[in-house]
Parts: C-alpha cells; sequence; structure tokens
C-alpha cells in the first residue's frame, strides 16, 4: 500500500503538472460597498474556476446570517473531476478549504494547479485575508481537501489523483508553508488526473481528536467498499511509514466525509451508498452502518457543541439530516430539514455565534449559501439564502454550478 519516498519521489519529478507555474495574483474584487468592521466572523468557499481559484468570503453578523464581502485570488487553478454526467461537488471531497482558529490562518487547494494556498485571517476583520508567500506544490495531483492541526501551526493535504496520498507543511506566519520530512506518504489509488468518480476517490483529511493520527477516507468501488486510511503522528510531526486500513462497518460502502466524536475515539462518516457510518477507532465492536431512507447522496457533516448533533447534507435530495450518536456509540436519526429543491447542498460547517450556533451550506444549484439556525436538539430553522450569483457577476468574478466548493468558518477574535 506504500510507495517508497524515493520511488514517489521520482514520479513527482517526473510530473510537469506538480512543477507548474503558480498563476500571477489578480488581487481582491470587493463584492459590496463597504466591509462589516463589527462582523462576528466569516465564512469562506472557493469558486474553484479553472481559469483562477478565488475565494469568497462573507462576514458573518452578529444574529448568524451572511454578507459577501470580497473575493481573493489563490494564485491557482481550480479543476473539476471526471465523473458522467457533470455536475457539483467538482472535487468529490469535504475540506477543500480550511481556516485554524488557534492560527488565525486559512489555506485552500487549488486542484488544476496541483498546489496549496495559505492566507493570515485578520482577527478583527476575518474577511480581510492576505496571501502567506506563494503556493506551494501538493507533492501530487489532484489536492481536494486539507487538515489542520490543533493550533494550526501544521497543515497537511490530501491528493486525490494518479499521484495520490498526503503531504504535511509546517505553517509560517511570514513566509508561508514549508514541506516537512517523513510526511509524503502514498494511497497506492489506481486513479486519474483529475480524479475519475466519485466511487473510488479519496475525500476528506482530518486529524484525530488527540491529534495522534491522521485519517483520510477513501470510497469504494461497488460492490468493494472503502476504507479510512489511519497514519500515526510522532510528536515531531512525521508520519508512520504506512498506513492501517480501516474497512467500513457492515453495510458501509463510500466514507466520504468524517466528522469526529468528541471525547471518543470514532468519527461519523457519510456514506452515499447507505446514509453514514460509524467508525469505532479505539479498537472496540461499536462501529455500525446507519440508512437514511430516502437518500440519494448523503456525503458531508458537521458537529455542533450546542446541541451535541451532527449535521448531514445531501446533493441529490437537498435535505439535511440530524444525526445524534450516544455515549455508546449507537446512532438515530433526529430529524431532516429540507431545502429548496434542486439546490444541490454539499460543504457545510457550523459556527457558534453569540452563543448560538449556525449552520452555512453551500447549494451551488441555487448559487447561494443556506444558513440554519440550531435552536435546539431538532429545532432546526432557516434563516437566509445568501445570493452569490448576482454580486458575483457585479463584481466580475466567475462562478459557475458545477465549480464551488468549501465551507469553513473563522470567528472574530
Amino acid at each position: 500500500m506504500q510507495l517508497s519516498f524515493a520511488a514517489l519521489a521520482s514520479i513527482l519529478a517526473a510530473s510537469s503538472l506538480v512543477s507548474a507555474v503558480p498563476l500571477q495574483r489578480r488581487g481582491t474584487k470587493m463584492m459590496t460597498s463597504q466591509t462589516r468592521f463589527d462582523a462576528a466572523g466569516a465564512v469562506y468557499f472557493i469558486t474553484n474556476e479553472p481559469s483562477e481559484n478565488m475565494i469568497i468570503a462573507a462576514s458573518i453578523n452578529s444574529d448568524g446570517t451572511l454578507n459577501l464581502d470580497r473575493a481573493v485570488s489563490t494564485g491557482g487553478h481550480g479543476a473539476h473531476g471526471i465523473t458522467d454526467p457533470l455536475g457539483p461537488d467538482a472535487l468529490f471531497s469535504q475540506g477543500a478549504i480550511k481556516a485554524s482558529a488557534k492560527g488565525q490562518v486559512l489555506a485552500t487547494v487549488n486542484p488544476g494547479s496541483n498546489t496549496v494556498s495559505l492566507f493570515s485571517i485578520d482577527p478583527k476583520t476575518p474577511t480581510n485575508i492576505q496571501p502567506l508567500g506563494d503556493p506551494v506544490s501538493s507533492e501530487g495531483e489532484f489536492p481536494m481537501s486539507l487538515a489542520f492541526n490543533s493550533d494550526g501551526s501544521r497543515l497537511c493535504v490530501l491528493n486525490g489523483g494518479t499521484v495520490n496520498g498526503v503531504i504535511c507543511y509546517n505553517v509560517d506566519k511570514k513566509n508561508g508553508l514549508s514541506a516537512m520530512s517523513n510526511t509524503l506518504r502514498s494511497l497506492g489509488l489506481n486513479q486519474t488526473t483529475p480524479a475519475t468518480g466519485p466511487p473510488g476517490t479519496a475525500s476528506h483529511l482530518v486529524f484525530s481528536e488527540d491529534g495522534k493520527q491522521l485519517l483520510a477516507s477513501v470510497k469504494g468501488v461497488p460492490p468493494n467498499p472503502g476504507m479510512i486510511a489511519v497514519w500515526d503522528v510522532a510528536d515531531d510531526g512525521s508520519l508512520s511509514a504506512d498506513f492501517q486500513a480501516v474497512a467500513p462497518p457492515t453495510g458501509g460502502l463510500l466514507p466520504f466525509s468524517m466528522t469526529i466524536v468528541p471525547g471518543k475515539n470514532a468519527v461519523l462518516s457519510t456514506d452515499p451508498g447507505i446514509g453514514f457510518d460509524v467508525f469505532d477507532l479505539s479498537g472496540g465492536n461499536s462501529s455500525s452502518a446507519t440508512a437514511i431512507d430516502g437518500q440519494s447522496a448523503t456525503c458531508w457533516s458537521s458537529f455542533s457543541t450546542k446541541t451535541g448533533n451532527f449535521y448531514l447534507t445531501d446533493i441529490g435530495t437537498s435535505i439535511v439530516t440530524e444525526v445524534n450518536i450516544d455515549d455508546n456509540l449507537k446512532a438515530s436519526i433526529v430529524k431532516q430539514y429540507p431545502q429548496t429543491n434542486g439546490s444541490s447542498t454539499i460543504d457545510n460547517d457550523i459556527a457558534t455565534v453569540n452563543g448560538k450556533d449556525f449552520m452555512y451550506v453551500l447549494a451551488p444549484g441555487t448559487q447561494s449559501v443556506e444558513v440554519l439556525s440550531l435552536d435546539a436538539p431538532g429545532n432546526a430553522q432557516h434563516v437566509q439564502s445568501l445570493q452569490i450569483s448576482g454580486p458575483a457577476k457585479a463584481s466580475g468574478v466567475t462562478i459557475n454550478t458545477n465549480n464551488l466548493q468549501g465551507m469553513t468558518s473563522f470567528l472574530r477574535q
């Protein structure tokens, strides 16, 4: 399952894509006449356009609603995976853009350039992001997901193309990203660049709650199930030479997103083949697969600290599903919340604003961000549809339903 470092390095050296020259930065395009300097925070997602990838930043108001603020060039290009028919979820992934609250930094993939870009976040005006160094090589092809460690001092990237696997970087607040030794690891997937999927593609990258493991989810190719690849993380940040492959529980097939179950060595993984899986990584026997009746492709998930529940989105039905996992890792569906038909709800994130949790859902089908107030367990209320297309067109920002990707949040400090 593991290529030697030397073998992988030789493949990379031969790849003209990995050494692609970064796109010249084109700066910022404002999407509002006045930035909200009293904003509670910001959310970010990417245009993922092949001509120029841009980060769109929207400010979070004190009531949890959003205002579009600006689009900032990443210095790289977007890309769409190979699939038929072509549609939203270009990267077959979660975590294409990630913010670190403690590190006050933001990172995004540039899948068409095989690079990763890093930005500083102004903690007082979080929509004000500034590049830190130039985009760096992802040391692979078709980067699709990112994970910061708990303090934002390290960043890892998941590549899903022909040259697939992970690598990690040190985060420098002045100079940007520098690759860490002994972190370039292969998944050994039989893939293309761009990746062909969704089945058989990598999906999501996360650190375990204690930071001692790095997890990458991989979808199966029916009838063969996928896996979660688990590397051990040493004190110096280096990764174990090989990964442990953890198979889905009986009935699981296509592990997609991974959301940590707090206080447990476990993750909830969305599974478009059935609904969702719970992976018990403690060595116990509490793993399970749960069907969501009528689901189409449940692929993204987040956790609410206020309600104690998980919230999953389905691109096909445009339904948000609330899930509870008890202390014994027994899962149950709490309630479902239909969104606009055809909105194609994909990436999501949850942020606490003035003591209440809000869920931010990217809906490329309606070119909007849907905002839900998570008032209590079993009680989520839709409070806003933030339209993207009009302001984007007015400010000269190119967006495409099939390319929009990612969602991450940062709260003002």
